[in-house]
Order: C-alpha cells, then sequence, then structure tokens
C-alpha cells in the first residue's frame, strides 16, 4: 500500500544481485541512526555490504547537501538510498541525477507540493500514498522496507523482525505517537531490547543506570546518549556502536557516548 515500496524493492533486489556500490544517506539523530544500522545489517546479510553517509551537523546541517553528493558519486558508487531525509532534497536529488546517481527516498517527514525527482519516493505522508498509518518514523518506513524486500525475496519472517528491538529504539526516541503500529513496534521491540544480542545497545542499556527496560529507559537513558553524538559533531560513534560485533569495542564507544552527553549537559 506504500507508493513506489515496489519500485524500491525492484531496485535494491537488482543492486543486491549486481553487488552495487551502494550508500545509504541518513539523519545524525537516534531515528537515522537506528535506520541506517537496520538497512545495513539487513542488506548485509541478503550479500550487500553498503557503505553510509551521515551529514556532519555543525559544518553539514541537516539532510542532502550537494559536496556530500559530489563525494558520493567520485567514490563510484551509483545507488544512494536515502532513510529518514530526502523529501525535501529536490535540487540535490536533480544534480545526483545529473551525476548518474539513482536514487531511492525513505522518509516520514511532511512532502512540498514537488515531490523530488527520484526513482522511488517511499513516505507514508505522501498524499497519493493509500497506505492506512501515516505516523510511522523513518526507521519505522526503512523496517517496512525490509520487510518488502524480505516477502519478495521469500525469506523467513525472523530475518526482518529479529530488528525490531532497533527500530523501537528509533520509533520511541523521534516520539511519533505510540499508536496503532506504532504501539505495536514499541510493545514487541521492547520485549526484544531486555534480550538483545546487539553489543552495542547491551553496552549502552548497563551504561544508562535504569533497571526496567520500557519506553522511559529508551527516551532518558539511550536517545540523549545517541543524539549528543551528532550535537557535539560524532556522528559516526553512534552508528559505529550500534554496527560493532566486539563487547569490548562497544563498551569504549559507550564511553565516548557518556562523555559527549556530559559535555552537551555542560554547554547547554
Amino acid at each position: 500500500l506504500m507508493k513506489d515500496m515496489d519500485i524500491a524493492v525492484d531496485r535494491i533486489i537488482k543492486a543486491i544481485e549486481n553487488k552495487e556500490k551502494t550508500i545509504i544517506y541518513g539523519d545524525y539523530d537516534v531515528d537515522g541512526i537506528t535506520s541506517i544500522t537496520v538497512l545495513k545489517k539487513f542488506l548485509k546479510e541478503r550479500g550487500l555490504d553498503v557503505g553510509y553517509y551521515i551529514p556532519n551537523r555543525l559544518n553539514e546541517g541537516y539532510g542532502l547537501n550537494k559536496p556530500a553528493i559530489d563525494k558520493i558519486a567520485k567514490e563510484g558508487y551509483s545507488l544512494i538510498i536515502t532513510v529518514d531525509c530526502g523529501i525535501s532534497g529536490i535540487e540535490e536529488i536533480d544534480y545526483a541525477n545529473s551525476l548518474g546517481l539513482d536514487t531511492i527516498i525513505t522518509d516520514h517527514h511532511e512532502p512540498m507540493e514537488i515531490l523530488p525527482n527520484a526513482i522511488a519516493i517511499v513516505d507514508n505522508k505522501r498524499k497519493d500514498s493509500s497506505y492506512p498509518f501515516k505516523s510511522l518514523a523513518g526507521v519505522g518506513v526503512v523496517f517496512k522496507l525490509t520487510q518488502a524486500i524480505g516477502q519478495k525475496l521469500g525469506i523467513d519472517e525472523k530475518e526482518y523482525l529479529k530488528y525490531l528491538d532497533i527500530v523501537c529504539i528509533g520509533t520511541i526516541s523521534d516520539i511519533v505517537p505510540l499508536v496503532d503500529e506504532n504501539r505495536v513496534i514499541a510493545k514487541l521491540g521492547l520485549k526484544l531490547v531486555e534480550v538483545t544480542r546487539n553489543p552495542g545497545l547491551r553496552a549502552l542499556l548497563n551504561a544508562s543506570g535504569y533497571k526496567a527496560i520500557n519506553s522511559n529507559t529508551i527516551s532518558f537513558g539511550i536517545a540523549p546518549r545517541i543524539n549528543a553524538c551528532g550535537r557535539m559533531g560524532y556522528e559516526e560513534e553512534a552508528l559505529k556502536l550500534f554496527l560493532t560485533e566486539d563487547v569490548a569495542e562497544a563498551e569504549a564507544i559507550t564511553e565516548k557516548l557518556n562523555k559527549y552527553n556530559r559535555d552537551r549537559q555542560d554547554i547547554e
């Protein structure tokens, strides 16, 4: 029911089959970081090891920008998938097109009257979308994308459901209304958070000092530490935390996140 989902799925499957050089372009907040994590891990398990780009909040600001697209083109990428951003990047998408880059936009922000000229725009707030629930977070839209790819490839549903712990963190942190599908994501996701196998998330939970695992733990224990990375200009650290499989590395990065969060509090 999500407009352009079929186009996005077919284009990504083509990229998987051809081992195409693909990059995920995401935001530096919790929703963006969790969106990159889920899509990158899911595609890696399908045999496509994708790159990522997160704009620096202090130097580049939010969303797509032309110097970043230049860099991506020069590095030989042919497909950009945006997560939690891109719906307002009309000029930037035209610029990417002029450099021969294909772009798939996944976003959850309100579209403007004119949509960017991307090959697919998956955004549940599109006026022409018949999708019944409009309030998914960016990571919720990414989750739907992995679900659609999974169904098309005929893989077991646990291969995308296992990321609900990360999807839940992005959803709760983005302060979208916890109703309808978001409520299901939050409820089932929190159960997975309790037993998470993600070393970074486990280290972060241990450092947060919260005993119970609930939406307060995510909103006040996890989200500020991840957001502090982007605010202080160290946006990649939070992503590395979620991507690492090494427990010692996860604990070392968590120490850094705690420091960035203290620095942020001092500055504020």
